[in-house]
């Protein structure tokens, strides 16, 4: 079983390296981590483009000021779906989830893939929930199998897992040094959770815990799937030769402009003008030889109109693949109830095979597991999706969709 457990995690490792490169460049251009980027990225189209779309799925999707699922019985015997619907708006609101949601929308957006991990507060906590946004690098994937990758301290490990009782070999190290980093792996296949310490060798010798989930805790959701792929592709990455190109014709602009405002200049080398003590501001005063050109500037060959007209249809472009363009038509003001409908419907077109993947992906995951943990703890009685209650999508999107089937 470890074997075969190992063997899992390397695959899941070597699907997810070809993804590494391509997350660098959509965050490197998009919501840059480190002040290299931060200096090489000259337009912030994308950036803008992303925190506006990750702001309007925010509020089609989850908006906090409104319940947007509640349960409908599937008969007079089922559990009190009311209840339960009030139960978890409660714990929902009283957590940290709108908080952290919107991290998974940048991921979603920017990445194509996002995880939301689920877990259950100690009693006595103001909600049973607790949300963590695991950064997508940290996690690899296969098809009903989740590894999370995390590099803890041996004090975090021991405290996170105190039953654990670490190897002999590392024993003393750990006692003189209890800051001392270590990799550790959680893994979670089908409802086995299986947690080791990546320090060479057979994982049986390394494991921290065992244990089994009722519900998945990672909750990892897609913008869109090409076949036979697993991680997801957002709209930053299909706009992301726009976005590169838009990015180095700015680049170029900034430096025509340097050149545009301060000029090259040539001089003849006759042994009368010296180049070092040339300063070229306003009133300067520099000797020539007698019958010399002395300094004479260089036309530069830079043409701003033709990069203008390369920048603004590849601005256009980015921000209508990041849906700028398109996203925010309700909110307008005086427009008729067949206005409304008709650019609702509009929307659901945009964003309706989304809409479906985050449904089954996101939504529907999370209130399965949050009713299991309100059950487990006594605060609901034991209500099932697939035959106590039927989970009712109301959130804004979902009004569009029913929007789009009136026309």
């Amino acid at each position: 079983m470890q074997n075969n457990l190992q063997q899992m995690y390397r695959r899941a490792m070597d699907l997810r390296t070809p993804w590494l490169n391509r997350w660098d460049d959509a965050q490197k251009y998009t919501i840059p981590t480190n002040d290299d980027d931060v200096a090489t990225l000259f337009d912030a189209t994308a950036a803008d483009a992303v925190d506006n779309l990750a702001a309007s799925i925010y509020s089609l999707l989850t908006p906090p000021e409104s319940m947007w699922v509640s349960l409908v019985p599937e008969s007079t015997e089922s559990p009190d779906a009311v209840a339960a619907t009030n139960a978890l708006r409660a714990n929902l609101n009283d957590s940290n989830f709108y908080t952290t949601i919107h991290q998974c929308y940048m991921d979603l957006i920017v990445l194509g893939t996002a995880c939301l991990f689920m877990a259950e507060n100690p009693i006595g906590a103001a909600s049973a929930f607790s949300f963590t946004a695991i950064p997508i690098r940290d996690i690899a994937i296969l098809h009903n199998a989740v590894f999370h990758t995390a590099t803890l301290s041996a004090h975090e490990v021991m405290e996170k897992y105190p039953k654990w009782t670490p190897p002999a070999n590392m024993r003393d190290e750990i006692k003189n040094n209890p800051e001392m980093p270590l990799r550790l792996i959680q893994s979670l296949v089908g409802t086995d959770f299986t947690a080791w310490l990546d320090v060479g060798g057979d994982i049986e010798n390394n494991i921290v815990a065992h244990g089994t989930f009722e519900t998945n805790p990672y909750i990892i959701f897609r913008w869109s799937v090409a076949s036979g792929e697993i991680y997801g592709r957002g709209p930053v990455l299909r706009a992301l030769p726009d976005i590169k190109t838009a990015n180095k014709v700015v680049e170029l602009v900034l430096k025509n402009a340097t050149i545009a405002v301060s000029g090259i200049w040539q001089a003849d080398d006759d042994g009368v003008i010296n180049l070092g003590n040339i300063n070229l501001t306003p009133g300067a005063i520099i000797p020539k030889a007698v019958g010399s050109s002395g300094l004479t500037p260089l036309a530069s060959g830079a043409n701003f109109d033709v990069s203008q007209i390369v920048l603004k249809d590849l601005r256009d472009r980015i921000r209508h693949a990041l849906l700028a363009d398109r996203l925010g038509l309700l909110t307008e003001k005086e427009m008729t109830a067949t206005e409304i409908m008709a650019r609702s419907a509009d929307m659901m077109r945009i964003l309706g095979a989304t809409y479906g993947r985050l449904l089954h992906e996101f939504i529907h995951p999370l209130v399965e597991r949050g009713l299991q943990i309100l059950s487990r703890r006594g605060v609901i009685d034991k209500i099932s999706l697939h035959s106590d209650a039927e989970l009712k999508y109301i959130a804004p999107i979902a009004k569009m969709a029913v929007a789009e089937t009136l026309i």
